[in-house]
């Protein structure tokens, strides 16, 4: 029998697509649904599947920055045979994503068992839902929101990309929070800081899917809840990718704050009392 159900998915599959990309870590939300459904939230194949249907929210990524990485990608083709191409910002910007994504690549390998055991527990992922909340705020105060997308440079992807090693090694810190609040650091405006956490996600949670398929389908879950699970998370990313970019236009990330110490108090209490399993 598969290690989640099909129901299971479904429930899922909304919980990742909804917070994939806002700032209150997806990762975090997945352990908790998981452990208030009973799944056991450290199992080889439930990991497996949680990383898999990340798939989905980056799918609506791809279709909705349809045109941005269009041109990106072409920009990097065009000057991979040009030189005059090599000085656009695009070619130069696809250069970063390549390069920012290799320091979560090698420290996911290197820290896999880690990620996997002990640090899978609910109370690493209350404890950076607190802690993350805390940098949030500070980098939403600090920053001065005075450059956009196009002032971006290798240094910010760099910084940028290796600040989700935060949320890899602690769930409940959120990628997402991490990438911009780093970006808010740098000064970048919210808008710009959210763009450039949506494409720096990208290749890391794709390789991530792919890499888990495999241990998802062998240690136990079935191809049912993988495709329902994926599917429904597409789709409900794509409405929260379009919601969170309005969002950020006109709000601070004070919001989102609240909102992860709130449950990372609330996980702190269940967990306490005994009503959910770490």
């Amino acid at each position: 029998m598969s290690a989640i159900s099909v129901g299971q998915a479904v429930v899922l599959g909304v919980v990742e697509g909804v917070t994939e990309f806002l700032p209150v870590s997806s990762t975090g939300h997945l352990k908790i649904t998981e452990g208030l459904m009973d799944i056991p939230v450290d199992d080889k194949s439930v990991v497996g599947f949680s990383a898999v249907i990340q798939v989905g929210a980056i799918a609506a990524v791809l279709v909705y920055f349809f045109k941005d990485i269009k041109r990106i990608v072409t920009a990097w083709f065009r000057g991979l045979t040009n030189r005059e191409e090599r000085y656009h910002h695009d070619y130069k910007f696809a250069w970063w994503v390549i390069a920012a994504t290799i320091p979560i690549v090698v420290v996911g390998l290197a820290a896999k068992p880690l990620i996997e055991g002990p640090l899978a527990s609910l109370w690493v992922v209350a404890g950076s839902l607190i802690i993350g909340s805390g940098v949030m705020w500070a980098a939403d105060q600090m920053g001065r929101h005075k450059r956009g997308e196009d002032d971006t440079s290798f240094k910010d992807a760099m910084w940028v990309g290796c600040s989700q090693i935060l949320a890899l090694l602690f769930p409940g810190f959120s990628r997402s929070g991490a990438t911009m609040s780093t970006a808010l650091i740098l000064d970048l405006d919210r808008v710009a800081a959210t763009r450039l956490s949506f494409f720096l996600g990208i290749p890391a949670l794709t390789g991530a899917g792919l890499y888990e398929l495999k241990d998802a389908l062998g240690a136990g879950v079935g191809a049912a809840p993988l495709a329902v699970g994926t599917i429904v998370s597409f789709v409900v990313a794509y409405a929260s990718i379009a919601w969170l970019l309005k969002f950020v236009a006109k709000h601070s990330f004070n919001a989102f704050v609240l909102y992860r110490v709130v449950i990372g108090v609330l996980l702190l209490g269940l967990l306490a009392t005994g009503t959910l399993d770490s």
